[in-house]
């Protein structure tokens, strides 16, 4: 039997849907990476909140893999692609309900292996977490 569908995918079109059938402002928090298309202008300290909602973007498409939507930062229309895994929460503006993910933090090169466990030195300090390893936080924006 083939592995189950992710769950995240459907959990932000349902918290999507929510949020503007409530009346609500859906935004999303996204930890960028390489694979992430936003303007990185805006981006702070790795992560970037963007305001998904129908006024915001424009032909938005939240599939099992990529959100993808365009909207305009200062004016000047941009094509966004956000990988699903990279969401780290999608809230109402309004009052914060919504929902945070945690992570997916890659495999260090040492784990990837399968090497880490047998040839490491026990004695030894843990290897350095990965960046974006922390659990995310919200942040009421205004």
């Amino acid at each position: 039997m083939a592995d189950p569908a992710p769950t995240k995918p459907y959990l932000l079109r349902a918290l999507y849907e929510w949020c503007v059938d409530s009346g609500y402002t859906p935004y999303v928090s996204v930890v960028v990476d390489a694979d992430t298309r936003v303007p990185q202008e805006y981006v702070r300290n790795g992560e970037i909140v963007l305001n998904i909602g129908p006024l915001a973007a424009h032909r938005l498409r939240i599939g099992n893999e990529f959100i993808e939507f365009s909207a305009r930062f200062g004016g000047v229309p941009k094509e966004l692609v956000i990988p699903v895994g990279q969401v780290a929460a999608i809230y109402a503006r309004e009052n914060g309900h919504g929902m945070s993910f945690e992570m997916e933090r890659p495999a260090t090169p040492w784990e990837a292996s399968g090497e880490a466990l047998s040839r490491r030195d026990p004695a030894a300090p843990d290897p350095p977490s990965a960046p974006g390893g922390a659990k995310p936080k919200l942040r009421v924006i205004k």
